[in-house]
């Protein structure tokens, strides 16, 4: 089918760009190293440019994915959950995705060709996961919207510090700052009292 044919293509090109990066390649040098015809590719992905946009909206997809399977563990305090997720986020194996995934935002937002699909979704599919990981937290329900957008705005932006600047430690402290910042639950300051005071026995 078609639609197979289009997915296993998408999950390629997520791979290779991912340790590759786009460079100046040309459709048809995309095409070769992801071993198929330029044809196919604008068949499934109408240009270059669509292909790339189809390839940061998979990655974002797929960090969604991490993020709720983070959420899945009750056992985890939220806030840990926060770190744990933009540690993964900092990983280096997907710092060619995120500067790709900034340079078609940028693209997209003035209108190219190919690339205003991206904005599809681009902040609204984000608010569902990090409200939950914020009810978590304690936010107030009436205030769940913002403070995802809020949340949503602060991982981007150091996100973009961070394809600039390469001080991985840099954005991860600044994050870390930013999370204490929301005072965990009762529920979640007790169970990590009792973690504490099981290790402290376990030290005896």
């Amino acid at each position: 089918m078609p639609t197979d044919a289009r997915a296993a293509l998408l999950a390629t090109a997520v791979d290779e760009l991912a340790e590759t990066g786009v460079g100046d390649r040309s459709l048809r040098a995309l095409a070769t190293d992801l071993g198929t015809s330029h044809r196919m590719l604008i068949y499934h992905f109408g240009s270059k440019e669509g292909l790339l946009a189809e390839v940061a909206r998979e990655v974002e997809r797929r960090m969604r994915e991490t993020l709720r399977a983070l959420e899945l563990d009750s056992d985890l305090p939220a806030d840990r959950i926060a770190l744990r997720f933009w540690h993964a986020l900092t990983d280096p194996a997907l710092r060619a995705s995120e500067r790709l995934f900034f340079e078609l935002y940028g693209q997209a937002l003035q209108g190219r060709a190919g690339t205003t699909g991206l904005l599809d979704g681009i902040i609204d599919d984000w608010l569902g996961p990090v409200s939950e990981l914020l009810r978590r937290l304690g936010v107030e329900e009436h205030a769940l919207r913002a403070h995802a957008r809020l949340g949503l705005a602060t991982a981007r932006g150091l996100l973009l510090d961070l394809v600039t600047t390469g001080d991985t430690e840099g954005v991860r402290e600044a994050m870390e700052v930013f999370v204490a910042g929301y005072p965990r639950p009762r529920s979640q300051r007790t169970h990590s009292l009792r973690q504490a005071d099981c290790q402290g026995a376990g030290a005896d």
